[in-house]
């Protein structure tokens, strides 16, 4: 495929190697916004928002990747193979699947299980473990010692769909589970797949046990947290 693509119409080396992809186009702006320099958009199809720009000096990238798998999986997909894109760090909420964990605590998805058919386009002969890639994760966890920022490590679970996930929250929790969203298993499988990289970061929204839950204003302070480790590892890759 040439580029621009069906859904990024970015030039050849509008992106860094590295980008983070929250889901919600808007937290892409305000995260390029607020802590990069030399910002530049680059893609906004359908109104996904991608910009590009530098911080502390390294050049890095900022792109939604909306919601779900699909969405992500397109996004993904593209910035792998047509972009020259390495690495994807997703930065994006979660509901807890343990009593155990608090509003606003950040995981780090170790291994995200799914309840979605994606893997299918794949015709294993099996059922395919969708990993973070560990050079990514280990960065991660050494910038979050150093600027002390607390990081939860474990396996989350992927779903299609928001509102069923809900019900079942209690049986993944039996396994072990952290948390529940909608995106990470398929971009690690599409990271797998391209042979790149990739890492899920996600912060608690609510939490069905506790009945814990987070206002807009107090959800974006989370969210710059997990932005700035975010940044500070990608700049490191």
């Amino acid at each position: 495929m040439n580029i621009p693509t069906p859904h990024i119409n970015a030039k050849a080396g509008d992106f860094a190697k590295t980008v983070l992809m929250p889901g919600d186009p808007k937290r892409a702006e305000h995260i390029a916004k607020n802590f990069l320099t030399d910002v530049r958009l680059v893609t906004d199809v359908r109104g996904m928002l991608g910009f590009t720009g530098t911080y502390k000096g390294q050049k890095i990238s900022v792109m939604g990747s909306g919601m779900g798998v699909p969405s992500i999986g397109i996004y993904a997909y593209e910035l792998y193979n047509f972009y020259d894109v390495e690495n994807i760090i997703r930065i994006g909420t979660c509901g807890a699947a343990s009593d155990k964990l608090k509003v606003l605590d950040i995981i780090a998805s170790v291994g995200a299980s799914y309840d979605t058919a994606f893997a299918t386009q794949y015709n294993l002969p099996g059922t395919f473990s969708a990993a973070a890639t560990f050079s990514l994760l280990k960065t991660i966890d050494e910038t979050a010692q150093s600027l002390n920022i607390p990081v939860i490590f474990g396996n989350t679970v992927t779903c299609d769909s928001f509102y069923a996930e809900r019900a079942a929250i209690p049986a993944w929790a039996t396994m072990g589970i952290l948390a529940a969203e909608m995106e990470t298993a398929g971009l690690y499988m599409t990271a797998s797949a391209a042979g790149k990289n990739a890492a899920s970061l996600l912060s608690v929204a609510d939490n069905m046990f506790s009945g814990e839950t987070t206002d807009i204003d107090t959800r974006e302070k989370s969210l710059n947290d997990m932005a700035i480790l975010a940044l500070e590892a990608g700049i490191k890759l």
